[in-house]
Parts: C-alpha cells; structure tokens; sequence
C-alpha cells in the first residue's frame, strides 16, 4: 500500500469516529434530516479523506440510487455512502452529495480528553 496523503480542514469539522481523521466541513452539511439503518445521517455536499467502493443500485425510502459506499482512508471503516445516480426527478439534487452515518462521526469540537478536576498538591496548599 502506498502513502496516504490527508486532506486538512480549516474550521469546524465532523471526523471519523474510529480514527478522529477529518471528513466534512460543519458548512458543507447540506441535511441533517436523513436516516439509515444505524440511525440518523447528514448530507454533505462534499467530503475529504474517503475512498469509494464498488458503485451499485440500491432501493432506499426514496427510491432506487446509484450509490456507492465510502469508507475512512486512514482506517478503512465504512462511514457512509456517496449518490452517484437518483432514478427519480424529485431525488436528483442529491446527485454528487455524500451522506455520513451519525454514529460513525464526530463533531470536531467533541472532546474526548480527561480533564482532571481533583485538586492538585499545590492547590491543596492554598486552601
């Protein structure tokens, strides 16, 4: 396998869940509106540091797509799809756009470091 170049992204981002490697720009969520079978999913009008699958026809709730699915480059997890191909007029503005699993995502701003709130020796001096 060959190296893998990173996409960096300026300002609020959404990252892989699994690798904390950025996917999305909080500006280019175009729906938070959308579902899947693990819950609830954005639409984004574009994504960075994905790789596609093998593209394939998929009945959804609002009809037939061409989709294929996108996975995190740095670890590979499955973190949505991209629609390349809505059969029905009314489903063609999602030509293009990706949509991101929420429970494969996080908010940039989510932290997940330890903030230790005991005080410490120098504190307990003071008091």
């Amino acid at each position: 396998m060959g190296r893998v170049f990173l996409v960096e992204l300026e300002g609020r981002t959404y990252k892989c869940k699994f690798c904390k490697t950025n996917l999305a720009l909080v500006e280019n969520v175009v729906s938070r509106g959308f579902h899947c079978r693990r819950g609830k999913a954005y639409l984004f009008s574009n994504v960075v540091n994905v790789t596609a699958g093998p593209i394939e026809e998929r009945m959804m709730l609002s009809g037939l797509h061409t989709v294929t699915d996108v996975y995190c480059v740095c670890c590979g997890q499955i973190v949505g799809w991209k629609y390349e191909t809505a059969h029905e007029q009314s489903q063609k503005y999602k030509e293009g756009k990706f949509v991101l699993e929420r429970g494969r995502i996080i908010d940039g701003i989510d932290s997940e470091f330890y903030i230790d709130t005991r005080p410490s020796s120098s504190d307990a001096e003071e008091a």
